[in-house]
């Protein structure tokens, strides 16, 4: 069972009082994606690249994540987003199980759902708590943990920055 997303602020008023965290925004255009996945004991067991595509028409989103692991495997996601008027959006992907939800609050935004793993992963379900933090430069870290029955089996860490001209190193 999903834990329920905590309702957003009402406001948010950083330093500068006007960095917000905008989907519509942060997840458009070409993104490059350059992460790391730990396992269970907190050792390094993969790292990935990944070349993102978000393209908006007005609430209503779609996020393409084309992945190359380190291991030479990759992995194609497309997610459809739905933006709501209060704070929060909701999520689907072909390997989503249900629907994924989530929260913006300022400059962090927070999802739970349901992934199934590929084959080389076990066909595992596991449940992903994943919250992106807007950086000044507009870099996006990300950081997901991955559960089942309640333990940590897994988490990520990556960076997710707009593709200005400047090629990104390969794995």
């Amino acid at each position: 069972m999903l834990k329920r997303l905590p309702d957003p602020p009402a406001a948010f008023d950083d330093k500068t009082g006007s960095m917000t965290f905008d989907l519509r925004q942060h997840l458009s255009g070409s993104i490059k994606s350059e992460g790391v996945i730990f396992g269970p004991t907190g050792r390094l067991v993969s790292r990935f690249v990944a070349d993102m595509e978000g393209e908006w028409d007005g609430n209503r989103g779609q996020l393409r994540e084309a992945f190359r692991f380190a291991s030479g495997a990759t992995e194609q996601r497309c997610w459809s987003i739905t933006l709501r008027d209060d704070g929060r959006y909701t999520a689907t992907a072909g390997d989503i199980i249900g629907q994924a939800g989530g929260v913006i609050e300022g400059t962090s935004v927070k999802s739970l759902y349901r992934l199934k793993l590929g084959a080389d992963a076990g066909n595992h379900i596991v449940s992903v708590e994943d919250w992106m933090y807007l950086s000044e430069s507009g870099v996006i870290l990300n950081r997901s943990k991955f559960r089942k029955f309640g333990i940590k089996v897994g988490e990520l860490f990556a960076t997710l920055r707009p593709v200005s001209g400047t090629p990104s190193s390969d794995l």
